[in-house]
């Protein structure tokens, strides 16, 4: 659980995305993981996946969906990264000037030791997915976002041909007025 809570609006406005999608933008969780997160040997690979997993399960236990969804999202993050280089030399997939896919490397010094450490994330990461936990509180604060959206929704009302919004921070309402101001110009 992050050190101090995150409030409603701040928790809806997370999106689980797909696969590691926004994993390097959500805190007080990147902060709180990115330090755990290592790929360079399968040693290192091991102890990181390891500490990662820990992560997980103290969100599991603070039924806090959204440190485990990040969690799984650095668990997959280090297997596709761990893999990129297993794959070109440097790590770097495209070409800095024309963007273009450059071709898979053969038989680079190290590329044994990355594909062994996207092995071990590999494992963990399925680990997480498949966790019994994780699916559950999944279903539920997707729920919980739909439902909050359609409230958030319905705040939203035409009044007298003003368009009135209600923000809603920490549980209480603060309403913000919009207004349409249409001047007529005098024909005098």
């Amino acid at each position: 659980m992050p050190l101090k809570p995150l409030t409603k609006p701040q928790r809806m406005a997370y999106h689980i995305g797909r696969g590691e999608h926004l994993v390097l933008t959500f805190e007080p969780y990147k902060s709180e993981i990115l330090p755990l997160w290592r790929f360079r040997t399968p040693a290192i690979a091991r102890q990181s996946s390891s500490a990662i997993w820990s992560k997980f399960l103290e969100y599991d236990a603070a039924d806090d969906f959204i440190g485990m969804d990040m969690a799984r999202k650095f668990l997959q993050m280090g297997m596709t990264r761990a893999k990129r280089y297993a794959n070109h030399k440097g790590g770097r997939k495209y070409d800095k000037k024309t963007g273009v896919e450059l071709e898979k490397s053969t038989g680079h010094e190290g590329r044994e030791e990355k594909e062994e450490a996207s092995r071990v994330f590999r494992e963990v990461w399925e680990r997480a997915r498949a966790y019994e936990g994780y699916g559950a509180k999944k279903e539920r604060w997707v729920k919980e976002k739909k439902e909050w959206e359609k409230e958030q929704k319905k705040m939203k009302k035409e009044v007298n041909g003003e368009e009135e919004e209600v923000e809603v921070e920490n549980g209480r309402g603060r309403t913000t007025v919009k207004k349409e101001i249409k001047e007529e110009e005098d024909d005098d």
